[in-house]
């Protein structure tokens, strides 16, 4: 009877260790596997961050822009009617509808090119206000270029109507400035 006591007793040592060891495999794959989401919810939140961080500064920009669009447009007025020309009859914001209404007479007539260059060479008022507006935009810019980090926006106000008229006004700038 000894015997066979010890041998139960055996049996439920061994089968106790077996147990064990079955219980500690698998929790140590559960802790593997927790492990493993932990450091990814640690990467996605990292990420989630970088993104905030961006877009917040993107945000940012954009509050202020609205700023930035009236001191642009403050220059335009006087060098759109000094050339004669109306902005355009669109819902857009009032700083696009000028720069549309310059470049689209600018694409129907390129005598305009000449007519600003004239206003720039006789009218100081012009030549200042032609002046001041490209220092604004190109700084606008810069600062676009410097915080937008995938460059989508920046890029988008670069190729867009503020690119085309800087391109214009330096243009006409440049030709007034020759005939000094």
């Amino acid at each position: 009877m000894e015997n066979t006591l010890l041998l139960v007793l055996i049996s439920v040592c061994v089968l106790c260790s077996i147990c064990s060891m079955i219980f500690v495999f698998f929790a140590n794959r559960d802790i593997k596997n927790i492990s493993k989401t932990l450091t990814y919810q640690y990467n996605l939140l990292v990420k989630i961050q970088t993104v905030l961080k961006n877009k917040f500064s993107v945000n940012e920009t954009t509050d202020k822009a609205e700023i930035i669009y009236q001191d642009l447009l403050q220059n335009l007025i006087p060098v759109m009617a000094a050339i004669d020309i109306m902005p355009r009859q669109t819902s857009e914001h009032p700083l696009w509808r000028a720069l549309g209404g310059i470049m689209d007479e600018y694409a129907k007539n390129p005598f305009v090119l000449e007519k600003l260059r004239r206003a720039i060479k006789l009218d100081s008022n012009v030549a200042n206000n032609v002046g001041h507006y490209l220092n604004r935009a190109n700084l606008f810019l810069q600062h676009m270029s410097a915080t937008d980090t995938d460059g989508i926006l920046s890029t988008t106000f670069t190729d867009g109507l503020l690119g085309q008229s800087l391109t214009f006004f330096a243009q006409a700038q440049a030709l007034a400035n020759t005939d000094k």
